[in-house]
């Protein structure tokens, strides 16, 4: 079969379409075949080893060889204690804890699979798992927002951001989206009240406070992200640098504690068992999965060089033929 495998940290171009063994299912495996994979910031981050946590598990050279996690297809045959699934059923899951998604094939425990939601598409399907978790916990779970209040999403305009800013919209708060400048026409169709150019306007610093801060792009000192919170406010990181993940951690419980403000790191939980209230509301038209572009399985490279220099708006999918 056809794959897309690395062997060292770089850019995209250490990328290589190569012929590999088709994979056999063992066990309580799962052998899909791939229709649909979307490309994720931890497929960047995991393919330059940057920021330092993404080698978890591979300090030197990559750990898996084939990245791609979020993925829509169908069963082509199971191993001999697979009980779940049958050969021409429609599945997805995320395979983020061993990736191999960027490929024809690849084989998944029956636990990690589901059945497609009726009414999406392979592409639809394969667009929803890590962003759609982060965007349903960072809001209505641990973000706990309330109609109302004051939300900014930082990094809305890219995949978690994209249902982030409509869930909030539906749960009747008021909206504050940062991003680049491609980004902000974006961001305003899909419900964001306010936009910010961050390259242009430091909004730790220009005098306005939220009820929720949901981070999806940290890079600024935990102490910067106080002073935009009100009173009892909650500010979730989800990605950024190390020293902003650091300095969360250790010091957000105490720098917050003061003005009854919480800074903490969404700790997501992820698998497509968690998704049933944000597919309800796909099925339901009342939340939209915007793709930006869509790739052939031979231009992954270029499909993450474009993730990785911030020009998705929403989600960027690879087909799989």
């Amino acid at each position: 079969m056809k794959a897309v495998a690395y062997a060292r940290y770089g850019p995209p171009d250490v990328l290589r379409l190569t012929d590999v063994n088709t994979p056999v299912p063992a066990g309580d495996q799962v052998l899909v075949k791939v229709h649909a994979v979307s490309v994720n910031a931890s497929d960047w981050e995991v393919l330059r080893g940057k920021p330092l946590y993404s080698r978890i598990g591979g300090p030197f050279r990559p750990r898996h060889h084939v990245l791609g996690s979020d993925i829509a297809g169908q069963v082509a045959s199971t191993g001999p204690d697979a009980t779940l699934f049958r050969p021409g059923d429609d599945v997805f899951a995320d395979i983020l804890d061993f990736m191999g998604g960027f490929a024809e094939y690849v084989c998944v425990p029956q636990a990690k699979l589901a059945r497609m939601p009726a009414g999406l598409t392979y592409e639809q399907a394969a667009a929803l798992p890590q962003t759609g978790a982060i965007a349903w916990q960072g809001i209505r779970g641990k973000g706990n927002l309330q109609p109302g209040q004051k939300v900014l999403i930082n990094g809305g305009g890219g995949g978690s951001g994209m249902y982030a800013v409509q869930l909030a919209k539906l749960q009747g708060a008021e909206v504050t989206g940062v991003d680049n400048a491609e980004k902000l026409e974006f961001m305003r169709s899909l419900g964001a009240d306010f936009v910010i150019d961050y390259a242009r306007e430091d909004f730790t610093r220009n005098g306005h406070r939220y009820d929720l801060i949901l981070d999806l792009a940290a890079y600024r000192p935990a102490f910067a992200y106080r002073r935009s919170l009100l009173p009892g406010g909650r500010y979730l990181y989800v990605g950024g640098s190390v020293a902003t993940l650091l300095q969360v951690l250790v010091t957000g419980p105490l720098i917050g504690a003061a003005g009854r403000k919480r800074i903490r790191v969404l700790a997501v939980r992820l698998g497509v068992q968690h998704l049933g209230p944000i597919v309800e509301l796909i099925q339901a038209g009342e939340i939209t999965t915007m793709i930006d572009r869509r790739f052939p399985l031979s231009q992954v490279p270029d499909a993450l060089r474009y993730l990785g220099e911030g020009h998705a708006k929403g989600k960027v999918v690879i087909t799989v033929s």
